[in-house]
This record gives structure tokens, sequence and C-alpha cells, in this order.
């Protein structure tokens, strides 16, 4: 299994990205919101997940890891194949899909292009457990609405910061400075972290 790959980026689109490892170009899906993450420099490491079916071998790439957990508990669902969990993903951001899930938001899930009423209530109904286990329950229910805070919480994840020591920080920032900038969240928390 490919974990994941660190390459030069050759090529990028909205869609897929062509990363080269020593001297293999692997050809990778992305959503929108890896999209959204990708550095502008020519190195970059994406997370993978390889799906293997009779007549193909897709690999999937994905900014952070919780999105590929999230992509991964998607497809575990019956009727949700590997193109509705992407579209889920380039639709609602990771933290979104765990929310709307979280809280048995079916229009939200419904929302998204090619989900029906009875996909988005199987995807609660199968998930909801699983997500509240992983994620706290504060973390799902209570959805922050700051999408500077969101947004400068993605760029510290994808430094390599854990999730929870991050928010706490973040969150603890836009208490004191409501209005902050994503650029001046993330100053204040490598500060901090």
């Amino acid at each position: 299994m490919i974990t994941f790959l660190k390459g030069k980026l050759v090529e990028k689109n909205h869609t897929d990205v062509v990363i080269e490892c020593q001297g293999v170009g692997y050809f990778v899906n992305i959503s929108l919101h890896t999209f959204s993450l990708l550095p502008e420099g020519e190195s970059i490491m994406l997370y993978t997940y390889l799906h293997i079916k009779e007549d193909s071998h897709t690999l999937y790439g994905f900014s952070q890891k919780s999105e590929r957990e999230i992509f991964k508990l998607l497809i575990s669902v019956s009727g949700v194949g590997t193109s509705i969990a992407r579209t889920m993903l380039s639709s609602l951001d990771p933290t979104q899909v765990k929310q709307a899930i979280g809280t048995g938001d079916v229009k939200t899930i419904q929302g998204v292009k090619g989900i029906g009423a009875k996909t988005a209530q199987r995807v609660i109904l199968d998930l909801k457990d699983k997500i509240l286990k992983v994620y706290d329950v504060d973390d799902v229910s209570a959805g922050s609405g700051n999408t500077n805070k969101d947004e400068a919480l993605s760029a510290l994840e994808t430094l390599g910061f854990v999730r929870k020591q991050a928010e706490k920080v973040c969150d603890s920032i836009v208490r004191e400075n409501p209005d902050a900038s994503v650029e001046t969240i993330i100053k204040l928390a490598l500060k901090k972290l």
C-alpha cells in the first residue's frame, strides 16, 4: 500500500496532480480542498489511498491525514464510491463533513452533487458513531463558524502540528483578536506552539 508520496509537482489541475518521485510520475486524484492547500513550490507531500478494483488501481491524494481518514470512512458506506467521496470533500471541507455527520445534518450532505436523501441518511446512520468516537463531541457539534480560524488550523495541521494543540492555541488567539486574519492567527500560533 502506498501511504504517501513526496516529490516534485510536475502537473497541477483542480482534480488531479502528477508527482515525480525518483523518476516515476504518479497520477494522483485530489479533492478541491487538497488543491486549495497545495503549496506553490515544486516539492510536495500527499497522503495517499490506493483504491484497487478488478480493472484499475487508482491513487487518491490528500494534504492532511484527517481528510484521508474521512475519505476512507465515506467509501465504507454502501452506495458511496470514491468519486462521490471525493466530490463530497470538494464541496465541503473535512471539518464540515465531520460536523454534518456528527450532528445528523442531512441537508448539508444532500447538498453535495450526486447524493440523494437515502444516501445522505445512510452516511449519517453508518458513520455518526464512528465520527463521534474518533473526534470529540465538542469538536463536531460546536462548529466554530470562524473561517479564518479554520483555515489557520488547516495550515498548522499541514505543517505537522497536532490538531488538538493547534486548535486550543487558535481558539485563545481568536478570543483575544476576533477579527484576526488567517496570517495573523498562524503567526501568533507558531510563536505559542
